[in-house]
């Protein structure tokens, strides 16, 4: 069991109980799933830059990314319907688990002037969408073999129903948000 899901089991919900009053283990709030979202608009010139980024993508979650494709065309941005723009990865479980453990303790800290997370990461649904602007911060991606610094968005979505629970499940876990 990932060091992360056992401080949940343990910890949070527990932790939360308390705070919430649920009268249900069922009724605890939990993690669903965490979607890493690589959009490379560049793809549309040059092809290779879509399999470089689904190949980091890949190395960042451990599992194959889907090539994601445009829904509409766009003239002004030379995008025609159905042509690759981007990768994807869903992480569910234990991945999921490892991923969030990777990204709270190792990734997040090397970014640079990082004081913690804003409180406004949150949709009003308590889904967590986290914008990375250089995706060189996880300890997989090798230096010497980048061509070009990549952006990546982190959605991670829970159960829970409100905003505060679920930044108050997400700081159990151990996200850094500021003060």
């Amino acid at each position: 069991m990932s060091r992360l899901k056992e401080k949940y089991e343990k910890e949070v919900i527990p932790a939360m109980i308390k705070e919430f009053g649920y009268k249900s283990l069922m009724a605890v709030p939990r993690l669903e799933k965490v979607v890493l979202n690589m959009g490379l608009g560049e793809a549309i010139y040059n092809i290779k830059v879509l399999d470089k980024g689904a190949e980091e993508l890949a190395l960042i979650s451990g599992q194959k990314p889907v090539i994601t494709k445009a829904r509409r065309s766009i003239a002004g941005f030379k995008l025609r319907e159905g042509m690759p723009i981007g990768c994807m990865v869903t992480l569910r479980r234990d991945k999921m688990y490892d991923f969030l453990d990777k990204l709270f303790n190792i990734a997040l800290p090397r970014v640079r002037d990082f004081r913690g997370l804003s409180e406004k990461v949150f949709d009003g649904r308590a889904n967590c969408t986290i914008g990375i602007k250089e995706h060189i911060i996880f300890p997989e991606i090798d230096y010497d073999k980048i061509d070009k610094i990549k952006g990546l968005n982190i959605s991670i979505v829970s159960t829970a129903k409100t905003d505060i629970e679920g930044h108050f499940l997400l700081k159990l876990l151990g996200m850094p948000f500021r003060n």
